[in-house]
Formats: C-alpha cells, structure tokens, sequence
C-alpha cells in the first residue's frame, strides 16, 4: 500500500502577474496566535467593479503583441492580416473606455480563493455581485442575462445579474480572484466529449482533435486562445479546467505528470495542435493561417472507465483579469491602456487588396444581382441601410408566418443583420454593435427565405448546408463580418441607429440602421459555395467572375 501524499489537482506555481494598486484603506490586520486580515465589504464590491470595468475595455500586452505578430508574418494571409489590424483599431477605441470591445458584455464570472486568515462577513458572493451590478449598469455595458419566469418565459434582468461565483478555500492570508466575461460567442465553443483510453495515443489523439478543431468554425471570433483538457475525475472538473487554461489561468503547471496524479500541461502536445490550426486554412475569420494564437493542453487524473476530454476557447474579446487582496491593499491586474502602439506606422494601415463597394440604396434584386458577380471570399464594403434581428425577433416572426401573416416588408426589402447593441454612449449614434452568431438563426432561413425575407445575411461564422442550399434554392447569399471588432463598427461604420419593432425586447429588438463604409466577406453564394467548406482552398482575388 503506498504511503498517504497529497498534491493539488492544479498546482499553480508563482503569480508573475504585474497588478496595480487599488487602495490600501479597508482593511484590518489582527494579531493574535496568527495573523488575521479583516476585509471591509466595499473593497469586494470595489475591486469586482474595477475588474469588469477594465476587461470590457482592454486586453492583456500578451494578446495585443500576439495580434501584432500577425501583421509582421510574411506567412499570414491578407485576411489574416486584415482581421487582425481591425482587431487592434477596436482595441485603441475600446482603451477609450467609452465604447465596450464586443457588444456581448457577457456573463461576469468570478472565481476567489479565500485564505483562511482573511476575514469578511461571509456575505462574500453578494458584495462581488454588487461589484458586477454597479460595472453594468453604469456602464455602457448590455444587459444579457435572462431570468426564467416559468419553464418558456423570460425576462431581461436589467442589470447583467446573476453573475456567476465561487468561492473556495485555501491556506494563507490572502484573497485571489480570477474576474471574466464570458460571451455567448465563445461560452458556446466549449465542448465535453466523454472518450475512452482508446483515444490515449499520439495518432489517435491528433485524428480527434483535428476533427474536433474543426468543428469549431468562427462563430466565437478567432484568432483563439485554444484550451484542451485530457482527463479529469468528473466530466464538470474538466469543462472548468478548460476555461481556466483559456484564460491563462493554469500557464504555471507543472510541464509533467507525477505518480501523486497532479495536473500537467504537455507543451510538446500544445506545439502539435497549434500545427493543425495553422494548416486547416480557416485563418482569423476568413481563410489563412492564424486560427488559433495559441493552444493549452492539460493532462488530469481520470477514473479508469471514463476519459473527457474538454475543449474551450477565449475568443478576441479575450476578457479576463486577475485581482488579490492582502495585507499590502486591493490589487487588480495591470492590463494595456495604450494598445496603439502596437499598431504599425500610419504607412502600414492601409487595407491590402481590393474591396467592393456595395450599395444598399438599391432594391433588393439589384444588391443581389451585384453579389452574384464575386466568388466567395470576396470582401465587399456595405453602405446604406439595414435591419437588425437575432433569436427572439426571429421566433416572433416565425410566429407570424405560422397564423397566415406576411413576412414584414423590411426584412424583404433589406439585408438582415444579426446583431444586438451595446448601450448607446451620449453624442454617439450607436453603442458598441458587432455580430452575433450567425447559425442560431440557420433553422429560419429556408422558410424566410420562401416567404421573400433574409435573401442577405449578415453576421459571424458558419453556417449549415441546410443554409447553402436555401442561398442557391431562392438566389441568397451570406455575408460575414468580422467578430469582435464591435466597437470600432460603432464609431466609424455605423451613423444611426432606431427601433423598428418590438421596442420592449431591449438589445432583441428589431432595428434599422445606417452604415458606410461596412467590412465584410461573401461566405455563401447563390451559387451553393461556402467558404467553409473549403476553407484552404487559394484566397481568390477580388474581381468580377468571368
């Protein structure tokens, strides 16, 4: 029988974070046998508060040196490069903190370790929520959080509440937090796959993952920071690991497994996957090279009939940061509030390529009838009007085909783009406003598209072939536009912004708005060609087809 040792299941190694100081005031030191910090309330309320209020804004040096470096690889693709420089204009917008980064705010998830000398009134969950309801609601934050009214009824909370928290404990006399938002975007890439030691060997391995990867598409707005746990003694413990290795969190693992049965990453493992991201060809959104920044994967201790593997991902709005309170003050972690100079030159802005300009003054036929010209990949440049609807507006109108009625002249007459703003800043036509996930709305469009609605679509990733085919079945075509970029799309893209419809849903309303000068790329065709189907194929160049 070996003898009792015990290790942690994540042993972290040292925080190398660099923080800055909040406050020193709050807080009580006691001395007795042992030392004991006493933490006022509000300093909870204040730090969580500061927390959301940076992440919605700025990102991590890391993240915007790794943006940087696709701009300086001679190997990127010009869309790679494309994507990544409007990435890092909307990153310099959202420094400005007036503006959030991405229009979904997301859902706020706090994780702490309280030390057991560190004292509070055990009201620990409501003061950090306090924190999250006052970054929001004053804030030109969305409110994104349903709560259930019955089992098919719900209603906005108003405040982005509940929030997510957990508390847990540990030795010392300090207080660690991990702060996120957490978009639907890339909350909804987080995938379990309950596998068996088959899957444990190195060909194996890479054949699933590569499958797997590719199943991702580009709804969560890449270029991604990758996370893949093999193991773990409950399928749930995997699914959280993984979001923590998404956010960085576990980078101090140990790079090897023990006998005692700690976690480990394998970094030989992380260079293999990063390789097959490289090469599937999806790129940053639109065809290339840089999918993924990087990749963690995480080996766990697993019951002998059970194998997960978990997959996450953190998407452009990579939106986390670390805070501590100890002796010492309130510390929250030092994040970049001048990302422009990460940016090139002024010399080095300039789009490379050509784009086509797309007028949607015109009737409907007419905007089709210019699409129709380009193949897919082609990046166009939209200005005129358009309609904003996503799930709830959609259902609704579902439900008015269904009693007889016809489709509403404006997603007939209109291109249709899937989205949901941000609060509107005071002096500025829009809040922050870039798109949602387009395949939410796939179920719709073969019936919409019948009725003479959504014959051009707007909005991020993928869609289903249930989706081509409708394009090519009624003369179609989808656009995507670049995820995570919201910010800059409300400041130079978007001139006006009113409510059409169904005022009372908030953020779900039914919109119009007005856009000049809106990037985009021809995904699906009224030809039955989706770029994602083959998403290495050669970048075509802009130009009429022959």
């Amino acid at each position: 029988m070996p003898e009792f040792t015990y290790t942690d299941l994540l042993p972290l190694g040292a925080d190398g974070t660099s923080y800055r100081k909040l406050t020193g005031d709050g807080l009580t030191r006691h001395a007795s046998f042992r030392n004991f910090l006493e933490i006022e309330p509000q300093l909870l309320t204040q730090l969580t508060a500061a927390a959301m209020g940076d992440i919605a804004h700025l990102l991590r040096p890391g993240h915007l040196r790794q943006l940087r470096s696709i701009l300086d690889d001679p190997e990127a693709s010009p869309n790679d490069r494309y994507v990544a420089r409007d990435l890092l204009k909307n990153a310099c917008i959202a420094a400005g903190r007036v503006l959030p980064m991405c229009q979904d705010t997301g859902t706020a998830i706090v994780m702490g370790k309280r030390g057991q000398q560190v004292l509070t009134d055990g009201r620990d969950e409501e003061h950090i929520s306090r924190g999250i309801y006052d970054a929001y609601t004053t804030l030109n934050l969305r409110y994104s959080q349903l709560a259930p009214l019955t089992m098919w009824d719900e209603r906005n909370t108003g405040s982005n509440l509940p929030a997510q928290v957990e508390i847990y404990a540990t030795g010392g006399d300090e207080y660690k937090f991990l702060f996120m938002a957490k978009g639907g975007g890339s909350a909804n890439k987080s995938f379990l796959y309950q596998e068996t030691k088959a899957v444990l060997n190195p060909a194996r391995m890479m054949t699933f993952l590569e499958e797997k990867i590719r199943s991702l598409g580009t709804a969560a707005c890449p270029p991604y920071h990758l996370a893949i746990v093999v193991g773990g003694t409950s399928a749930e413990f995997a699914l959280k690991t993984a979001k923590y290795a998404s956010a960085k969190y576990l980078d101090g693992l140990p790079a090897a497994g023990s006998a005692a049965g700690g976690g480990f990453r394998d970094r030989e493992l992380e260079e293999q996957v990063l390789g097959i991201t490289r090469r599937i060809g999806i790129g940053a959104q639109f065809g290339g090279k840089y999918f993924c920044h990087d990749v963690r994967v995480i080996r766990l201790p697993r019951h002998g009939a059970s194998c997960p593997v978990a997959i996450a991902v953190s998407c452009s709005a990579d939106r986390q940061a670390l805070g501590k309170i100890t002796a010492d003050g309130v510390f929250l972690e030092r994040l970049e509030t001048d990302p422009a100079k990460y940016l090139p030159d002024p010399a080095g802005l300039e789009d490379e390529g050509e784009v086509v300009a797309i007028d949607l003054n015109q009737p409907m036929d007419a905007i089709r009838a210019e699409l129709t010209k380009y193949p897919v990949r082609t990046r166009v440049s939209l200005t005129g009007p358009l309609v904003v609807a996503r799930d709830i507006a959609h259902a609704k109108i579902a439900e008015r085909l269904d009693a007889g009625e016809p489709m509403p002249a404006y997603l007939r007459d209109h291109p249709v783009y899937y989205a949901g703003p941000a609060k509107t800043p005071e002096g500025y036509a829009s809040g922050s406003f870039g798109p949602t996930t387009a395949g939410r709305m796939d179920s719709y469009v073969d019936r919409f598209q019948a009725a003479g609605g959504s014959l051009v679509m707007l909005a991020k990733g993928n869609r289903s072939a249930a989706v081509t085919a409708a394009c090519k079945k009624y003369g179609g075509f989808y656009l995507g536009s670049i995820g995570g970029a919201a910010a800059r799309l409300a400041q130079d893209c978007i001139t006006r912004v009113c409510v059409l419809e169904y005022e009372e849903l908030g953020m779900e309303a039914v919109w119009q708005i007005e856009v000049r000068d809106f990037p985009a790329f021809i995904v699906v065709d009224d030809k039955g060609n989706d770029f994602f189907t083959d998403p290495s194929g050669p970048v075509l160049s802009i130009g009429p087809h022959p």
